[in-house]
């Protein structure tokens, strides 16, 4: 059964990006690999020292804009 990432940019994200994948674990695989880059990407283009609790933070609201589903 094929499986998609909705991954949105803010909780406002009319046009999210969506992904498709043949298995669960390649979706999850992709969806945990765009928050190690994203969360990342904040982290290095911060002006300000970011610490271990805001790094996790960032990770958990990164979370929340994605969706794994199951595609009909």
């Amino acid at each position: 059964m094929p499986y998609q990432v909705v991954y949105a940019v803010d909780t406002l994200d009319t046009n999210p990006n969506i992904d498709l994948f043949d298995t669960f674990r390649e979706a999850e695989d992709f969806a945990s690999d765009e928050v190690r880059r994203r969360v990342d990407h904040i982290v290095e283009h911060s002006p300000f020292p970011v610490s271990a609790k805001d790094r996790a933070l960032t990770e958990e609201q990164e979370y929340v804009l994605v969706k794994i589903e199951e595609v009909e």
